[in-house]
């Protein structure tokens, strides 16, 4: 009907607009008019034709099984090109049809310079995205399922401290960066470097290792990651602590720990990455022992979380209905890292959010402390005041039910009663709701809970110093 392709699925084939098999139209003894005769008649069984239809659908089908006959195009490399000729034609070649980034490039670059490299990319790569069937070590994690150009970026930060592809191409390459010159022996000199690091990155331990950092930082639910790019770097920086400037496991994790955490919720790496850890990399390129190294990157976190962060920036960057907002999220692993209880329950949030424990449905649902119709009925009805941060919190999904729409003047002394006065206090702290919250004007409450919550936020942060 539209003319184009996808991937087939239950509904492409249930749907009588489409041909879910292409392959039929050339087996043999296949019969193009009774084929389109019974296209039509599903089609017009369902919803009927149009004219315009009638006539179009057969030219349509026409074309398509005349795709047999489309010209394709072949380039015939000469046998005497030499492997760095074939590289860049393949190179310029693809870069006609979809975009290729300079991590294309550099994949290919490995696909003739070093195959095996690549293949141990996309083999790490594919174990990281399913449990293994046998009880080996493996890869697999709730937090990170990597593509081969990410963990390639890890590859190019720890072998020459860069995030700029486009440099690290020309460097495999073999180029002198300033005479322009290529060299073989540069080639195959910068081309150990890769395989070094690269044995780094994919040792099992160290990715492991890692990944405890993610958890150090209360980020506990792979749902609180808003940035894979900010797991990319974290990871890059984290082993050249290790190999670099031999930190402890100990130390290194907790000042990694932070350095994610303030790039999860300052969303450090979400605009122009490559930039950014271009110029992190700057920062520790004249480190020349631990110390340094420690004292760079913790100038660097001081530096963006300063108190007017905490408490003005914060605050207002709070005041947001985006569903994956790094501040709410933020708050959640700030929970998570006070071991708080979750709202008007005896659990803990670090316990309900932990992904190896997850039933069917979560244990833990956003829940709206003003309810969308109880706003509704106060004449709020835009859908970004009523899904404010402020106005969220997280509760066991019975609770969340048993709540429903109810106004919170009604339903929150009732879960109150279930707590001693000093547990409420501390419950209520935790979750950044004043006391007697639910009697507040709406906006009065929304712009003094997102007060509180910065403050939140920035203790568990604290936390992990």
């Amino acid at each position: 009907m539209e003319e184009k392709f996808e991937v087939t699925n239950t509904s492409i084939e249930r749907d009588p607009t489409w041909i879910s098999d292409i392959s039929i139209l050339w087996q043999e003894g296949f019969a193009l008019y009774d084929f389109i005769s019974s296209f039509m008649k599903r089609l017009e069984e369902r919803r009927g034709l149009t004219e315009e239809e009638r006539q179009r659908i057969p030219r349509s089908i026409q074309k398509l099984v005349n795709l047999v006959n489309y010209p394709m195009t072949a380039l015939e490399i000469s046998a005497s090109a030499t492997e760095e000729q074939v590289s860049e034609i393949f190179v310029r070649i693809n870069s006609r049809g979809r975009t290729l980034n300079q991590a294309d490039f550099i994949l290919t670059l490995m696909s003739v310079f070093w195959d095996e490299g690549r293949k141990q990319l996309e083999e790490f790569c594919r174990r990281a995205k399913n449990p293994p069937s046998d009880n080996r070590p493996s890869p697999y994690n709730p937090y990170f399922k990597p593509q081969p150009d990410q963990l390639l970026r890890v590859d190019v930060a720890l072998a020459f401290r860069r995030a700029r592809l486009e440099y690290v191409y020309s460097i495999l390459r073999g180029k002198d960066l300033q005479t322009g010159e290529f060299s073989p022996e540069r080639r195959d000199a910068q081309f150990a470097l890769l395989r070094k690091a690269q044995d780094e990155v994919l040792n099992l331990q160290n990715w492991h290792d890692f990944l405890k950092v993610i958890k150090r930082a209360g980020y506990i639910h792979p749902s609180l990651i808003t940035s894979e790019m900010a797991l990319v770097y974290t990871y890059s920086l984290w082993l050249i602590g290790k190999q670099d400037f031999g930190l402890d496991q100990h130390t290194l994790r907790n000042l990694m720990a932070r350095w994610f955490f303030m790039s999860s919720l300052t969303s450090r790496y979400s605009s122009s990455p490559e930039t950014r850890m271009e110029q992190d990399l700057a920062l520790i390129r004249g480190c020349t022992n631990s110390e340094e190294f420690i004292r760079t990157l913790e100038q660097e976190i001081s530096a963006v979380l300063t108190n007017d962060y905490w408490t003005v920036t914060l605050p207002n960057e709070l005041a947001t209905a985006s569903a994956r907002s790094p501040g709410q999220f933020a708050f959640f692993a700030a929970l998570c890292l006070l071991d708080a209880p979750v709202l008007y329950s005896s659990m803990k949030v670090r316990d309900l959010l932990d992904p190896t424990s997850q039933s069917g449905r979560s244990a833990l649902e956003r829940h709206h402390l003003f309810p969308r119709k109880y706003l509704q009925k106060l004449g709020i009805k835009d859908k970004h005041d009523i899904n404010q941060v402020a106005n969220f919190a997280l509760v066991e999904w019975y609770d969340n039910v048993d709540i429903g729409d109810r106004p919170p003047s009604d339903y929150a002394p009732e879960y109150e009663r279930r707590f001693p006065p000093d547990k409420l206090k501390e419950m209520y702290w935790y979750h950044a709701l004043p006391e007697g919250w639910y009697n507040m004007d709406y906006w009065t409450f929304l712009e003094e809970r997102r007060r509180r919550m910065a403050e939140i936020i920035r203790k568990g942060f604290e936390s992990l110093k």
